[in-house]
């Protein structure tokens, strides 16, 4: 099994929205690939509450089968359109990917 994990810190003002209905769009968007990517075991996103000076905005937690089900996710055309709207509104991100 392997886990990708991706956290953003988002722009205070992107795309016409807020820091905070951005991050309330793309984990709506995230949403919409549960089910719809083939090798996508699951996903779930969500917005920070913590609000301290280490936290970041928005979290992304998927598992898959293998490294080859992660690399055609990277690929997938939902998942492209959401990073491409991920990289107009967020000023940072990191990434950790592991296997279980």
């Amino acid at each position: 099994m392997i886990k990708h994990i991706v956290l953003w810190k988002l722009k205070e003002n992107a795309e016409g929205k807020s820091a905070s209905e951005n991050a309330a769009l793309i984990v709506e968007k995230f949403k919409t690939l549960k089910g719809n990517v083939p090798g996508l075991v699951d996903i779930e996103s969500g917005v920070d509450f913590n609000r301290s000076a280490a936290a970041w905005d928005v979290g992304l937690v998927t598992a898959f089968n293998s490294k080859a089900d992660l690399d055609f996710y990277q690929t997938f055309p939902a998942h492209v359109e959401i990073k491409n709207f991920i990289g107009k509104v967020s000023l940072d991100r990191c990434v950790l990917d592991y296997e279980i």
